[in-house]
């Protein structure tokens, strides 16, 4: 344990990088301004663990938290599990996941998922979110189109510019769905975004008790109490690590 604690409170201080821009597990902030929701909660959990304070460090934007890794700003990262990011990041398994899907606008002939991918289809996305990585690795036919500046602005190009498909998490769909008359969200997940929380690949040690924590916090209800605490929608407890 000592070196595990070595590894993730350096500096005597647990400093959890959190993206903000996850509206599922960033829920509020607390008076003092620290965040709140899902995710702080379980950093939370981890900081009492280990004895130590909890620092937040917030990022606008996933790729930015996962950026950071090289800049030691944070012990622990609490973002989507992607290959791309996990070249430099040791993940745990997911604790709980988010389903991706798309929205289509009104009029359009596209119903099923597997109308997506052809040619001449325009999907915006937000740029480097989890499910961006999913779908550069797997669209082969449709233009992405990557739009900076998070969900809000990617779904500002999709309207403003009149794309095709407008790729999101469910439960942020259904809100956008709201907004425009005659959009429909597709039946089914192209991906299901697995948060988890990450290290430096540098910290092995510390990597595996992450990897037990995640496992027993699923096991044990921890996850999906606090899911239920939050009161957050779409969002589900992810399934033991094989």
């Amino acid at each position: 344990m000592t070196t595990v604690l070595q590894q993730l409170a350096p500096t005597g201080v647990l400093r959890a990088g959190v993206n903000m821009g996850n509206f599922l597990l960033v829920t509020g902030k607390a008076a003092n301004g620290d965040p709140t929701g899902v995710s702080p909660s379980m950093a939370k959990t981890i900081a009492d663990r280990l004895g130590v304070p909890v620092q937040y460090v917030p990022y606008a934007r996933p790729g930015d938290l996962a950026d950071a890794v090289d800049t030691n700003a944070w012990d622990i990262g609490l973002i989507g599990a992607e290959p791309q990011r996990a070249a430099k990041i040791a993940f745990t398994a997911a604790y709980c996941e988010i389903e991706a899907t798309y929205l289509v606008p009104a009029g359009s002939a596209i119903t099923s998922l597997a109308e997506v991918d052809r040619p001449g289809i325009r999907i915006a996305v937000a740029a480097r979110a989890a499910y961006d990585l999913w779908l550069e690795r797997n669209i082969k036919h449709a233009t992405l189109v990557r739009v900076e500046g998070g969900g809000g602005a990617a779904w500002k190009t999709f309207v403003n510019d009149k794309l095709d498909v407008y790729a999101g998490l469910r439960p942020g769909l259904l809100t956008d769905a709201e907004s425009l008359p005659g959009s429909r969200i597709l039946d089914g997940q192209f991906t299901a975004v697995q948060q988890a929380i990450g290290t430096s690949r540098a910290n092995p040690e510390a990597a595996a008790w992450l990897k037990a924590f995640v496992e027993e916090a699923k096991a044990s209800g921890l996850v999906a109490g606090f899911i239920a605490q939050h009161k957050v929608r779409g969002l589900s407890v992810a399934p033991a690590a094989e």
